[in-house]
């Protein structure tokens, strides 16, 4: 290698980044060429079937002669619809995400006796480790809610006196903890945040024992501990949809997959965490709430839709916004004509957007959610049918609780957390085989050489084999 990519320290690694294109830069027919499943999908776009499970189910189509047919979005729990699930707790006015992670971990739906004793068992759980706080989450401040959540649940494992018992009994006690513990963490990552790059001040409150989740975390997150019972159960509800989505969504397909291994549940669910990260994934919340902005921004009437949908062109032509092509929120692999949590999120959203001055914010995701689909199939042909997804509202419904955008996607994970440990435990009870695809390699040959005998041309040659475009 050139020493003269190492004398300039201000563009050094722009000059390694174009060393490291020189030899890994796959050309894109390879991928054509050979059988593989990009993204771990069917080339008619359905996922690869890598497993079974009990616990979720999600559909959104169905197969006639070979043909994917469009039907209503379902997000199965357990074999019970979503919509029934909260439905009944809307009918009894009570609080359900507790009760769902019941539903989840253990496969059947709890006796009264049963879900009061699970609550006590959570509020007992949710006090973090004797000076945690002090010692890993203030310590070193992250700009990030997620990779502070993510670092100090695998910090979690030194306060374990038994942390690598992969037995179900210890998992269960483990999964138990993270899940009533990682709202706090979520908190205090925040509170730190705000004092370290804010320059605000801090509020940490004590826990109330009697509180659901979605009440804990309200009054962790406002300096006035205050909220009413609609938005902790528009929180709760939020809780219910995220709660989990079948085996194969990315953070849950890591969480099993590093579970295989044989590893420890802390290892399992900070590696979720960091996959929920992801714009393609839970992090496509925010993109959302940036690309509204953007429009806001950009567009003179947003209740004019011609105008709307003329800068949605534009987003599809990537000639706006963050220049991806991609109108965020809009799209699903599985659902094609409804998202439940998005049909859900939607209903429940526009009241509180009407009580918070927010309607006209309301009113875009609605116009969007409406021309989206035409705008793709003028701009892409694209002819399959598109809905939105659940990250399209959930922005919004955040912002009307008053959740800062920090803690969009980590809400997300206080949720989905419940879905990834009764996945980890599913895996760990009745998988025995380590998760290990295949990759085919397709690196030429190379003629080892002496040290003193190479020369740049030498590392050049790997380009004769990238296409111009591709380099």
């Amino acid at each position: 290698m050139d020493k003269s990519l190492f004398y300039d320290d201000a563009h050094v690694f722009s000059r390694l980044s174009d060393k490291f294109a020189e030899n890994n830069i796959i050309p894109q027919n390879d991928f054509s060429r050979f059988p593989v499943k990009r993204g771990l999908r069917n080339s008619d776009g359905t996922g690869v079937m890598v497993g079974l499970t009990k616990i979720c189910n999600v559909e959104g189509y169905y197969i006639d002669d070979g043909e994917r047919v469009p039907k209503p979005g379902r997000l199965i729990y357990r074999g019970i619809d979503l919509y029934d699930f909260v439905g009944g707790c809307k009918k009894d006015d009570r609080f359900g995400f507790e009760e769902l992670i019941f539903l989840l971990i253990f496969g059947s739906l709890p006796t009264k006796e049963e879900l009061d004793g699970f609550c006590t068992l959570l509020s007992a759980n949710r006090e973090l480790p004797f000076d945690f706080v002090e010692d890993v989450i203030m310590r070193a401040p992250s700009p990030n809610i997620m990779n502070k959540m993510a670092s100090s649940v695998t910090a979690l494992y030194a306060y374990d006196d038994d942390p690598d018992d992969i037995s179900v009994e210890n998992v269960l006690r483990q999964s138990i903890q993270l899940i009533a513990q990682l709202p706090a963490i979520m908190s205090y990552a925040y509170q730190v945040k705000r004092r370290f790059f804010y320059k605000k001040s801090m509020y940490i409150h004590q826990v109330k024992p009697e509180q659901k989740t979605a009440e804990v975390v309200l009054r962790s997150i406002r300096s006035d501990k205050t909220f009413t019972d609609k938005e902790a159960k528009l929180l709760d509800l939020c809780l219910m949809i995220h709660a989990d989505h079948g085996g194969g969504n990315n953070s849950t397909f890591t969480t099993r997959c590093i579970s295989s291994t044989g590893t420890d549940t802390y290892s399992a669910i900070g590696a979720g965490i960091g996959s929920l990260k992801g714009f393609r994934h839970g992090g496509a919340n925010i993109k959302v709430t940036e690309m509204v902005e953007d429009i806001f921004a950009n567009v003179n009437d947003v209740a004019d839709e011609d105008e709307v949908k003329d800068y949605l062109r534009k987003i599809v032509r990537k000639e706006v916004n963050d220049h991806s092509g991609l109108i965020y929120g809009m799209g699903h692999a599985i659902y094609t004509l409804s998202d439940p949590r998005a049909v859900l999120l939607k209903q429940n959203a526009k009241e509180l957007a009407e009580e918070n001055g927010l309607l006209k914010e309301w009113n875009l995701l609605d116009c969007i959610e409406r021309l989206a689909p035409a705008v793709f199939a003028e701009e892409k042909g694209i002819s399959k049918q598109i809905c939105a997804n659940v990250d399209l509202y959930s922005g919004l419904v955040y912002r009307t609780l008053g959740i800062p955008e920090d803690l969009y996607t980590p809400m997300f994970a206080v949720a989905r957390v419940a879905g990834w440990c009764a996945h980890r435990l599913e895996e760990v009870a009745t998988c025995s085989r380590i998760m290990r695809p295949a990759y085919k390699s397709i690196a030429r040959p190379q003629t080892y050489k002496e040290l003193d005998t190479r020369t740049a041309t030498d590392s050049d040659q790997a380009k004769a084999y990238i296409p111009k475009e591709e380099r």
